[in-house]
């Protein structure tokens, strides 16, 4: 049963706590509710996708109290410093590369090299984060499709009873999703507009682009942030699907008992369990590739997972991740 907290001092710490345990707790934000979880914890973030149903691993947005926070995760330029300054706290989400050890959850980023952050203009939101002491990831708690909610009652109308809480600190008063540009190139794109208007963010660092840049367009199979395709992480390691059997010269990403004779595993659930598996995936199709060049594999070689739930989105990762290149 989900349980709803009030948003004073108790409720706040009781919410943080909860978030550190690696449960699921929807929160208000100026924008919309999120579905918020420990960025960190990569069995909390699989969740995520479990409870929204969501069909694919698409990048999360992760929040933080502050800039010098989300900064300590993103390698942030002079333009990333100058929106943040002056549009931050605010419905603003910033596409940036990633730090090499800046300990978020890869699934939280869809295994991508850049990772989307934002510091909400909300007071309830913002004590929420920095009581929890982590960073958190947190698209629209709804179901996957549904309309975006901008109460308590929508969560739980949606989610009831698929994550542990919602704080309830009243209805959002944007109640439209924040913007998203992407700083991870040389020129700015606006992914999805939002909250904060272009125009305001071209009053700060000049002219930006629309939807997606030549380079991105280029492989567009995943979303970098929400609301856009583009590339996405692939293996330099071809991969191949649905393997019954594996050569020595392959490295397997397993499920459940491994496959004798390969020359490289990564075991995604030893006991088959698909949130397990959603939480290792992506590191484990970057440590397979990594290690398979480096022993001279051909292949990665990828077991079954079964379809249903997060097995769908697995699937479709993996399938995305085999295309013909």
């Amino acid at each position: 049963m989900t349980i709803a907290i009030g948003a004073d001092g108790a409720g706040i710490e009781r919410a943080a706590a909860l978030l550190r345990e690696g449960k699921l707790v929807a929160f208000g934000t100026e924008t919309v509710y999120g579905l918020g979880a420990d960025a960190t914890n990569g069995s909390a973030v699989a969740a995520v996708f479990a409870a929204k149903g969501r069909p694919h691993f698409n990048p999360l947005i992760c929040h933080f109290p502050d800039a010098d926070a989300a900064f300590r995760h993103v390698l942030a330029d002079a333009r990333a410093e100058c929106l943040a300054a002056s549009l931050w706290p605010g419905p603003l989400t910033l596409v940036l590369p990633r730090r090499a050890k800046g300990g978020i959850s890869l699934l939280a980023g869809a295994g991508l090299d850049t990772l989307a952050v934002r510091v909400p203009a909300h007071a309830a939101a913002l004590a929420l984060l920095r009581a929890a002491g982590v960073p958190v990831a947190a698209p629209s708690a709804n179901r996957s499709g549904a309309v975006s909610p901008t109460s308590a009652e929508h969560v739980l109308a949606d989610l009831s009873g698929r994550i542990e809480a919602v704080l309830d600190s009243g209805p959002s008063a944007v109640g439209l999703e924040s913007t998203v540009l992407d700083l991870s190139g040389p020129q700015p794109f606006l992914l999805r507009p939002g909250g904060t208007p272009a125009a305001a963010i071209e009053a700060l660092i000049g002219p930006v682009g629309r939807g997606i840049s030549p380079e991105q367009a280029q492989s567009s199979r995943l979303l970098r942030s929400p609301g856009l395709l583009v590339s996405h992480y692939a293996p330099s390691l071809r991969v191949r699907l649905n393997a019954s059997e594996v050569s020595s010269d392959e490295a397997l990403l397993a499920f459940g008992q491994p496959l004798r004779g390969a020359g490289l595993v990564w075991n995604l659930s030893e006991s088959q369990n698909v949130t397990e598996a959603a939480a290792r995936l992506f590191a484990g199709l970057r440590w397979l590739d990594q290690e398979g060049v480096r022993l001279g594999m051909v292949r990665i070689a990828a077991m079954k997972v079964p379809a249903g739930g997060l097995g769908d989105a697995i699937n479709d990762r993996l399938l995305h991740a085999a295309a013909p290149r």
